[in-house]
């Protein structure tokens, strides 16, 4: 049985999903050419707080296939990838993963974080967006960027955007404005168009920059 969250229904489809493909392609004429390249594919979230944001850290500042090749090592040494798990490995093996001592520091953290029970996973969904990214950045090595991806991997929320994200960035930068440099009051411009639905458009962005969507 799958158990669906909020903003998802069983099957892993964001509830929002359909409709936001349709507003989004009716209000703006560049999502109406990109969201049909991509047929059925969606969002899929993550559905465990803690390896969200586990692999959020790993993919700081270094390119996807860094993060992966890095993940999987993380995974092989912690194959459920849970705070006692991680605790256990300690710093010499995460550091033999290919982290920094900065992110193994961070990811040490951050399930200490989630084993003594210093963070509210319960009540989230019932947390706005901002209220949840005031809690997560309270934790070492979780800053808006990380907690923004959480919102859109784990809790699925909708109208999420990412500013700080180089994806979302130069999503825009090449299918708004042909590759020209791409400020933030830019990217705002443009994304006053998408709202409610900011996720889906994000999304979409990725998917024109990398047409696999990573798990």
């Amino acid at each position: 049985m799958v158990i669906a969250k909020d903003n998802e229904i069983a099957g892993g489809v964001p509830s929002y999903w359909e409709e936001a493909k349709a507003e989004l392609m009716k209000r703006d004429r560049i999502m109406n050419k990109l969201i049909p390249q991509f047929g059925d594919l969606h969002l899929r979230g993550h559905h465990d707080p803690f390896t969200t944001l586990a692999r959020s850290i790993v993919g700081q500042q270094v390119t996807a296939k860094v993060a992966d090749v890095a993940w999987k090592k993380l995974l092989d040494i912690s194959p459920k990838c849970t705070p006692a798990q991680i605790i256990k490995a300690g710093n010499e093996q995460l550091a033999a993963c290919g982290l920094s001592k900065r992110k193994t520091e961070y990811i040490l953290d951050l399930a200490d974080h989630f084993k003594n029970k210093r963070v509210h996973t319960a009540q989230w969904d019932q947390m706005d967006d901002e209220a949840v990214i005031a809690e997560l950045t309270r934790i070492r090595g979780i800053g808006r960027w990380t907690a923004e991806m959480f919102l859109i991997f784990n809790l699925l929320r909708p109208n999420v955007l990412p500013l700080d994200d180089p994806g979302l960035i130069q999503g825009i930068s090449q299918n708004y404005f042909s590759g020209e440099p791409v400020s933030r009051s830019d990217a705002r411009e443009v994304s006053a168009n998408w709202e409610p639905y900011r996720t889906v458009a994000t999304w979409y962005l990725w998917r024109s920059l990398d047409p696999v969507a990573v798990e």
